[in-house]
């Protein structure tokens, strides 16, 4: 189960540093958003994987802040694709 996690913390640096590219590279503004999200998400595996004290009202700060900006990000892909 700890490689399940280690490869799910990998892949979620992948999809930040897309959220970068597509953000600097594409100049899609809702790229930073993407990368926030992730890079939350990485933050918080990887504080658990190290076993690290976090206060939980940070925590759900933390992830308060990645489901809004992962919404953002999604709404403004939606009405991209959508015309």
């Amino acid at each position: 189960m700890e490689l399940l996690h280690q490869v799910s913390i990998m892949l979620e640096i992948v999809v930040m540093v897309l959220g970068v590219l597509i953000a600097t590279i594409k100049k899609r503004r809702y790229g930073w958003l993407i990368a926030l999200s992730f890079g939350i998400y990485v933050f918080h595996d990887i504080t658990q994987y190290l076993s690290l004290n976090i206060p939980k009202d940070m925590i759900y700060f933390v992830f308060f802040v990645a489901t809004g900006s992962i919404l953002i990000a999604v709404w403004r892909v939606y009405q991209r694709i959508s015309g």
